[in-house]
């Protein structure tokens, strides 16, 4: 009953577009068909996989499939359902949130294709971690690709969303690629293409290194994992948003999903597995939130902190790793809760973090911070949401940012305990570099929220700006609601854990997680304490206050600042992108205004990303001069010319046949 639920759910979800399509430019009523549909789907889903979390045993579904090598599998074990609920749930308001975002009547000729489209990626993210079957696998993370692909081009008219959309395909494609040699390898070792049982292959085996290796790329490609994120920052920034909210909470999720279900299938792990995801955790959260820092797009900041959030989490999944390497269960508790929290917490306040962002650009009319200024006033309920999804990202209390973080400190304090090996007592070495990612975005995020909420406007608008409409602000609101449950009672969440950590398997568990997590009743007595003192002081500022008139609180210390005496979003960020200056390669054109009077100056600054554009771009264009030359240098018209090619060739393969 339950596993007929969710294949009924992921059905709905996936037809669910075809009103809005079908009804095409003639009526809005179809893009409400949709919604609702979907909307339904996601409930049908949701009742499904909570159905599945209470249940003993994990409700699978299995039938014979005519093509080669598939089997019809599906299974909800503990660790499918964690990924799944994130999954239902932001697929569900993203829907909603589009009513208001991308309406019909704006929109006529793209909304329904994007209702289909969104729909369609929409089922194949929550068919992915229910997926046992290599073959079935493949064929939901194609579709997958292709649905995102089709809708990052929803603006097709724009230069920047075909070339987001085009290098996007090329990655995933490689991704892909390395996914077919994975799972190839795999049935090789396993006897089959169905998922194997957890810890049921010794990684001791001559292509285990080569299985770890195909899937670091293969899903490391898709969860943007520095430096293979080439495609996130483009594609996140010119999708709708509504889209990106589903690509960064969810869709770059489908890649963890695959690292952690990969580990789960051996034991014997070598410490270089771990060590590997631990370094480029690391990396990855640094530079991550490096180049958000740099950024003045308010998508592509964004985009760049899900760079810096997959890094934390594969710190935490490097510790489990590690943990299982040097015999440590503890470790591996605390670890892997840690990452998979923080797989949840992330999928919230990011998506919370666009949608916001997507409420101001659709009343602004652009993605600039420094066109931004004094949004507070016009739009409480949008800074509201954006605030605290920014509270949660910096991973400070009372929100779930903090309880998924405080897990992964845990697990690298306690690499440290009584007779740890010293290889494993060198991981707290990763601490400092957590505690930068941390302080890092908290300067990231003092900047985006000063700079667009606070101080006063920095120009003229054409038109009035407003709070976003009831459908934007009510998906906005239920998720931040979400981020506050977890953050102020995380004990609720702690049961989802077990059951995902239990299923992952091959250490004992059940007798070291209580345990682990005894101290997670501590964070809801401080965060409910923590919110009664802001009560307190919101009241007692409220008292206090004399006037109603409220004074500019981002204007260098002006009482009627003007939009120059303001800060802008390069001068918040100049100070810390000048300390990273080595990795950002930042561009500035310009001059600084000189003397006592300056004359007017205007300075400007770009950075680019350093892999796509500092590295492959160039790459590529040698390449293809390379190539040019190359052909104009054999292929001359000449058909005397060709025939000799052709001799030499088979005098060449001859060659190799005689002494072969």
């Amino acid at each position: 009953m339950i596993i007929a639920a969710y294949v009924v759910a992921i059905a709905m979800i996936f037809f669910s577009g075809l009103p809005a399509w079908l009804v095409g430019r003639r009526s809005d009523i179809g893009e409400r068909l949709s919604a609702w549909c979907l909307m339904a789907g996601v409930l049908l889903g949701l009742a499904a996989v909570g159905g599945a979390l209470v249940g003993g045993t994990a409700p699978e579904l299995a039938c014979d499939w005519a093509l080669p090598g598939a089997h019809l599998l599906l299974r909800l074990d503990g660790l499918a359902v964690l990924f799944l609920l994130p999954a239902f749930l932001i697929c569900g308001l993203g829907s909603l949130y589009g009513l208001g975002y991308f309406p019909h009547r704006r929109h006529p000729e793209a909304a329904g294709r994007l209702r289909l489209l969104y729909g369609i990626l929409a089922a194949s993210i929550c068919l992915l971690p229910g997926c046992r079957n290599a073959v079935l696998f493949l064929i939901a993370w194609e579709l997958m690709a292709l649905a995102s692909f089709l809708l990052i081009l929803t603006e097709q008219d724009k230069e920047e969303a075909r070339r987001a959309a085009f290098v996007y395909l090329t990655t995933t494609h490689v991704a892909t690629l390395a996914l077919y040699a994975f799972f190839i390898l795999l049935a090789g070792e396993s006897g089959s293409f169905d998922f194997p049982e957890r810890a049921a292959l010794d990684a001791a085996i001559p292509m285990a290194s080569a299985i770890f290796v195909l899937a670091l790329l293969g899903f490391g490609l898709k969860a943007g994992i520095m430096p293979l994120h080439i495609w996130l920052p483009g594609a996140h920034a010119a999708a709708p948003s509504h889209v990106s909210a589903l690509m960064s909470g969810v869709v770059i999720k489908m890649g963890i999903y695959g690292l952690v279900r990969m580990a789960s299938f051996f034991v014997a792990i070598p410490p270089w597995w771990g060590w590997t995801m631990l370094g480029l955790g690391v990396v990855s959260g640094v530079m991550g939130v490096a180049f958000a820092i740099a950024q003045h797009d308010i998508k592509r900041l964004l985009a760049y902190h899900s760079v810096e959030n997959i890094g934390i989490i594969l710190i935490g999944l490097g510790l489990a790793l590690l943990g299982r390497s040097f015999g440590q269960p503890a470790l591996v508790v605390l670890g892997l809760a840690g990452a998979l929290l923080h797989v949840v917490n992330h999928g919230l306040f990011k998506s919370l973090l666009f949608l916001s962002a997507g409420a101001v650009i659709n009343a602004t009319g652009t993605r600039q911070l420094d066109s931004y200024g004094g949004l507070l006033r016009s739009m409480p309920v949008t800074g509201l949401c954006f605030l605290g999804g920014a509270v949660a990202i910096c991973g400070l209390p009372p929100l779930n940012g903090f309880v998924s973080e405080w897990l992964i400190y845990l697990s690298l304090l306690h690499s440290q305990a009584a007779g740890a090996p010293l290889g494993l007592a060198l991981a707290v070495m990763a601490g400092p570099g957590l505690a930068m990612i941390g302080a890092l975005a908290v300067a990231c995020f003092v900047k985006v929220v000063g700079v667009t909420f606070l101080g006063e406007p920095r120009k003229p608008w054409a038109q009035p700006i407003s709070e976003a409409p009831a459908s934007m602000t009510v998906a906005m609101a239920v998720i931040l609601g979400c981020c506050l449950l977890i953050g102020v009672v995380p004990v609720a969440i702690v049961p989802l854990l077990g059951r995902a950590l239990a299923d992952w398997g091959a250490v004992p568990v059940a007798a070291d997680f209580p345990g682990a997590l005894a101290p997670v009743g501590w964070i809801s007595a401080g965060a409910f304490l923590l919110l009664a003192l802001v009560g307190a002081l919101a009241y007692w500022q409220r008292q206090r206050q004399v006037s109603n008139e409220r004074p500019s609180t981002w204007g260098c210390g002006y009482r009627f600042p003007s939009a120059r005496m303001q800060y802008t979003a390069t001068a918040c960020a100049e100070m810390l992108t000048g300390l990273f200056s080595w990795g950002l390669w930042t561009e500035i054109k310009g001059e600084h205004p000189f003397g006592f009077f300056p004359a007017l100056a205007r300075l400007a600054d770009h950075t680019p990303d350093v892999v796509l554009d500092r590295l492959l771009h160039p790459a590529c264009r040698g390449l293809s001069r390379l190539a040019f030359a190359l052909r104009s240098f054999l292929q001359h018209g000449v058909l005397g010319v060709y025939l000799l090619y052709v001799a030499l060739t088979l005098f060449f393969l001859l060659f190799l046949s005689l002494h072969a």
